[in-house]
């Protein structure tokens, strides 16, 4: 199976959010998000709370799920785009979360 198969991909960020910047950053993020689904090949995205594994005490956990067209529009957004938008969050939230990123494609039933 390759990871350059066609269809659809999912684009997933997993945050981990000092609590003191959650409401502000979840303002950003809500934000950023509508920019990212405005790009070419970008289909929507889901935010969602992380429930398990809970956040340690003062943090406060995220997840964003993008649907993308296919693996290309993913490489297109990481190489044109990923790297300005992802200076936006750190020059405004520092290092006051962590961010990790994973692929997945749907298999067939």
């Amino acid at each position: 199976m390759s990871a350059h198969s066609a269809g659809e991909v999912v684009y997933e960020v997993t945050l981990d959010l000092d609590g003191d910047i959650a409401d502000e950053y979840l303002q950003w993020l809500r934000a950023h998000i509508a920019e990212i689904c405005a790009l070419p090949g970008f289909l929507g995205a889901d935010l969602h709370e992380t429930l398990e594994p809970s956040a340690p005490d003062g943090r406060v956990g995220v997840c964003v799920q993008y649907r993308l067209r296919d693996q290309a529009a993913l490489e297109d957004y990481l190489r044109e785009h990923a790297p300005r938008l992802r200076a936006d969050g750190m020059a405004r939230f520092g290092g006051r979360f962590n961010a990790s990123r994973r692929v997945l494609r749907t298999l067939p039933r």
